[in-house]
């Protein structure tokens, strides 16, 4: 079923989601779920969050980073660390979400382009223009997407 992004909602919506979703990162499986929620806002493509238990948290570092939304409150960022490599900031948590967004408190999200790969029911994800944005692009989600260059209005 094709999504277009210019029908999602604002303020954005939860929606609960039941895709396989796998993570690699630093030549290691980094998460891997058939459980997540995904973030829609109007002109992104969804954002995914995954529970703490879909992760290797081995792998994570908590970074002294921290951004506010407007929406979801405060987020702290975390490092995926694997031997001398380090991708800086790639995941994001709310560990004390407005109440609309309560229920991704404590999961995860992260940035798909700083990733080796990310699959959504084994369809290679397309990470969101942009270097500020998390959204995951998968063949049934139609742009235009804020971030992307070719439609500056949106940037």
């Amino acid at each position: 079923m094709m999504e277009r992004v210019s029908d999602y909602p604002r303020p954005p919506r939860l929606e609960h989601c039941s895709d396989h979703v796998r993570v690699e990162a630093l030549g290691r499986l980094l998460a891997e779920s058939n459980r997540s929620i995904r973030i829609l806002e109007t002109f992104h493509p969804p954002t995914y969050y995954l529970p703490p238990d879909a992760f290797n948290l081995d792998l994570l570092e908590s970074s002294s980073h921290s951004t506010f939304c407007e929406w979801k409150g405060i987020a702290t960022y975390h490092d995926v660390v694997f031997g001398d490599q380090r991708l800086h900031e790639a995941l994001w948590t709310y560990l004390n979400p407005s109440d609309r967004f309560r229920e991704i408190a404590g999961w995860y999200a992260l940035y798909p382009a700083l990733m080796d790969a990310c699959w959504v029911n084994a369809e290679l994800v397309i990470p969101q223009p942009g270097s500020f944005y998390g959204g995951w692009i998968t063949p049934e989600i139609q742009g235009p997407f804020k971030g992307d260059p070719q439609h500056p209005k949106l940037i």
